[in-house]
């Protein structure tokens, strides 16, 4: 029922952020509007970490993002935020619980017709989060059927983690109203270090997400809404 939802939410904000990619270029193209581009700061937050808090119990999760424009087409870019990232299989669950923050540059290579402030972008991230995780519940290895599984319960944490990252993101920024924007993204995340527990491993990490024993790369997307504050056009 969750995923469903989820699912839902996702395609919803899929179909509003191409309809309103036309609905704004029908609009700029009819309307004669000042020919100057604006130059400011966006703020808002990724929507999908809400929608996901809402619909699944074990998870918690908020994000702020930004982003400046520097020069012409290219972009300075940061996020912050907070994840409960849990994890749990048959032999193992975990939870991570920490901040992050990642910055870098976006370009925008989407020529946009007069009047329009629309992106398609592609970026480069550094991240780094630091983060507790806790160690619920694990199986100890047991080739014999005989005696059924050893399920221990445990509450194990283990606190002053952290980790850092570098990712490539592209995406996408729509003008629906007057400053008002929403956007969609992917990201390619690769680990560059991390300080794990003793005889462990962080199998969750806030802000890079689920990591893998024979990989150091890594997932993620966003959906968000921000609103521009311009400062000046030129």
């Amino acid at each position: 029922m969750k995923q469903t939802a989820i699912s839902l939410f996702s395609t919803s904000l899929i179909f509003l952020l191409s309809t309103g990619f036309l609905f704004a270029q029908e609009s700029t193209a009819l309307d004669s509007i000042d020919q100057r581009e604006k130059y400011g700061i966006r703020v808002g937050t990724d929507l999908s970490k809400l929608a996901r808090s809402f619909f699944q119990d074990d998870y918690e999760g908020f994000e702020i993002m930004g982003d400046y424009r520097v020069y012409d087409n290219f972009y300075a870019a940061a996020e912050i935020g907070s994840e409960s990232l849990p994890f749990s299989e048959d032999n193992i669950s975990v939870v991570s619980t920490g901040q992050y923050a990642k910055i870098g540059v976006d370009y925008n290579a989407y020529e946009n017709w007069t009047g329009m402030e629309n992106m398609i972008f592609a970026g480069l991230r550094y991240g780094f989060s630091t983060f507790t995780q806790e160690l619920h519940e694990y199986t100890i290895y047991n080739t014999s059927q005989f005696f059924g599984p050893d399920v221990r319960d445990v509450d194990i944490e283990n606190s002053g983690l952290n980790a850092s990252w570098i990712e490539l993101i592209g995406g996408l920024k729509v003008e629906l109203l007057n400053n008002l924007y929403l956007s969609a993204n992917v990201q390619i995340k690769r680990r560059l270090f991390q300080k794990t527990p003793n005889n462990f491993d962080n199998l969750t990490i806030p802000g890079f997400n689920r990591t893998y024993d024979d990989s150091n790369f890594g997932v993620g997307y966003s959906y968000g809404i921000s609103y521009l504050i311009p400062f000046y056009k030129k």
